[in-house]
């Protein structure tokens, strides 16, 4: 939970006088990770092949690759890749870390990006493979965790690639479809949050008598090394606790992979002038 005040005379932000995160508890939720299931990581217009996960001792129409891993553990599985089309099809294969985007979407890197971890770890067995028209082909694939990596959840995933140069144009055209790969490593779980830049403004009357609104932003960080879904709550209030005013309900933060941050800003309708404002955010962690 982190609390900051403001003088609502000044009508303007200032900065948190306090930021202290308090971990409300661990809830255990099912499937928060639904990301990059067997779905584009990128494609621009229509895609003439389809992946999916391999049927084998993981189990058949998994929607992605899920591991856990002791730290210098070794993985092998595959990925299948299907020609919808009526001509041969040759597309790179490779392996890249993910992120999330500033949409709250988990992408992956592109091949000019550096990864360095599920990019790094996990290896086709070739990086390209061409697949006849109508017909399907198993890419093999291991993951190899260093023995020296640190605990925890780790994203990333299996990219196949589709480029093609613009004719008449100066732009290369790039089509991706990507199949997840979370893994955990491993050792102790540390699930971790942490709220920072936690500010409030005030703006509407300054009469006693009055109302105004108030907006609240703040950044939300996961500083463990576990994948988290942050629950949120804020309510604004004046001096002593008077006259607080609790936010609509705000929606679930997207899942944060370790040192991920997301920034939210809720607006507080029906705020009472005080000598000073202060606000409350609390955050409650969920993690798979």
């Amino acid at each position: 939970a982190s609390r900051c005040s403001t003088p609502t005379s000044a009508l303007a932000a200032l900065a948190a006088l306090a930021a202290v995160l308090s971990l409300l508890g661990i809830v255990g939720l099912a499937g928060i990770i639904g990301l990059l299931d067997a779905a584009p990581a990128h494609a621009d217009g229509e895609v003439s092949w389809a992946v999916r996960t391999a049927s084998n001792d993981f189990g058949a129409d998994r929607q992605n690759y899920s591991y856990t891993v002791d730290p210098g553990g070794h993985v092998q599985d595959a990925l299948v890749v299907s020609n919808r089309g009526a001509e041969p099809l040759t597309l790179s294969v490779y392996a890249a870390d993910g992120f999330t985007t500033e949409a709250g979407q988990l992408d992956l890197l592109t091949p000019g990006e550096a990864s360095t971890g599920v990019g790094v770890w996990a290896h086709p067995s070739a990086s390209a493979v061409t697949v006849p028209a109508g017909e399907s082909v198993d890419v093999p694939f291991a993951v190899d965790v260093p023995a020296n990596v640190t605990p925890g959840d780790y994203m990333g995933g299996l990219v196949t690639s589709l480029s093609q140069t613009g004719q008449g144009t100066q732009f290369d055209v790039d089509r991706r479809l990507a199949i997840r790969i979370k893994l955990r490593v491993g050792g102790q779980l540390d699930p971790s949050l942490a709220i920072e830049d936690l500010r409030v403004e005030y703006s509407g009357s300054a009469n006693p008598l009055g109302e105004g609104e108030a907006t609240i932003s703040y950044t939300i960080r996961n500083s463990g090394n576990a994948i988290l879904t942050a629950r949120q709550t804020a309510s604004v209030s004046g001096i002593f606790g008077r006259f607080r005013v609790q936010a609509e309900a705000i929606d679930d933060s997207p899942a944060l992979l370790p040192g991920d941050t997301w920034t939210v800003s809720v607006r507080v309708p029906g705020v009472t002038p005080a000598l000073r404002l202060a606000a409350t955010v609390t955050v409650t962690p969920l993690v798979t």
